[in-house]
């Protein structure tokens, strides 16, 4: 196999080889690719354009509540909703990001026990696609079972595992609670928004050394061990992170695995509004997977906004009524949404330049 510096990997979504050959060069390259959260074409389209300018691979992912409203919110099934908006999504994917010249990790975010079946459901569409062409949907899947036992999230990470392995596919688990909400999905929190008890926000290096050995022989694993992470942005002073502990878990595996440096596949959660010099220090403990969802809604936000107040009068008259000029044009969706895609571009930039990912794609140039 190829060093990973060297490697280059046809556009589009990942899986098999090319999914570790792409984590391994994050690793051995020391940067992180942004996980940014999608919930429309708009979103996702957003993304591919600015890993492309960017020149760089990239994670796309989608929540249960971001597949669900992909799906259609209107739908009264709610699980067959979010099973089939995140096909859609995959199916976009697939089509577009082999146009924009990039690689994708494309996966779906936090899935506790009650979305147990989303995932399920939708490794078994990975099943049959795989039968079909010899590729999955997905890249990868999300368990958050952070909450439940430690036996217990084992128990069913060995399960999720053995599935998605014959695939080529990986698998994200949760070790230690990340503060905030995602989707609905978390623990009772104090008024700061962080769980009841904090110490809960610091995964014991240990507990990710027994997850490591239990869990890697089966197959690709990502681990999101917290550090004092939280979802959302928080006012200076409620998040106190500890990127130290990513630099102690990896020493601990490392003295086992014998593989050189970080061999830890981290992620970061709750990126959005953290300092500068904490995300460039954890992803030198080995974070590949920079979560970023707060920050791209309120940058696609701020861009519709602008186009939207820039001419006030079209979206509350069709034509002008002191000059009787028609304003179609800029109450067309495709005035103000392309203004939200370009603002959220403009913020991905600069995570892409934070990371050390902006010119390091592994795809081949035409």
């Amino acid at each position: 196999m190829p060093s990973p510096a060297s490697a280059r990997l046809a556009p589009g979504v990942v899986s098999g080889q090319d999914y570790q050959t792409l984590l391994q060069a994050c690793r051995i390259g020391r940067y992180a690719l942004p996980a940014v959260n999608v919930c429309s074409t708009d979103t996702a389209n957003a993304v591919l354009e600015a890993a492309a300018r960017n020149r760089s691979d990239v994670i796309l992912q989608v929540s249960n509540g971001g597949a669900r409203f992909y799906g259609g919110p209107s739908l009264p099934d709610s699980h067959r909703a979010r099973v089939l908006g995140a096909l859609s999504l995959a199916r976009h994917v697939h089509i577009m990001a082999r146009e924009y010249g990039v690689a994708v990790i494309l996966h779906t975010d936090h899935a506790d026990r009650s979305l147990l079946r989303w995932v399920d459901d939708l490794i078994g569409f990975s099943e049959a696609e795989f039968t079909q062409t010899g590729r999955p949907l997905f890249s990868s899947h999300m368990l958050d079972l952070s909450t439940e036992p430690f036996e217990e999230n084992m128990r069913e990470s060995e399960r999720f595992l053995r599935r998605l392995t014959p695939l080529g596919m990986g698998l994200e688990i949760e070790l230690g609670i990340t503060g905030g909400e995602e989707d609905g999905i978390g623990d009772s929190r104090n008024e700061n928004g962080l769980p009841a008890d904090e110490t809960q926000l610091y995964t014991r290096p240990e507990e990710v050394f027994e997850a490591w050995k239990r869990l890697s022989p089966l197959g690709a694993l990502s681990i999101a061990a917290s550090f004092g992470n939280v979802h959302g942005v928080y006012a200076p002073g409620n998040v106190q992170l500890r990127p130290a502990l990513l630099k102690e878990a990896q020493k601990l595996v490392q003295q086992h695995a014998h593989d050189g440096p970080n061999p830890l596949h981290l992620v970061f959660h709750g990126g959005s509004g953290t300092d500068l010099d904490q995300i460039r220090e954890a992803v030198s403990y080995g974070v590949f997977k920079f979560n970023i969802d707060t920050d791209t809604q309120f940058a696609f936000a701020q861009g519709a906004a602008k186009a939207i107040n820039a001419h006030e009068m079209a979206f509350q008259h069709q034509v002008n009524p002191y000059t009787g000029q028609p304003l179609k044009r800029f109450y067309d969706p495709r005035e103000w949404l392309r203004s939200a895609q370009l603002s959220c571009v403009s913020r991905l930039d600069r995570t892409f330049e934070i990371l050390g990912a902006r010119g390091r794609t592994l795809c081949r140039t035409p």
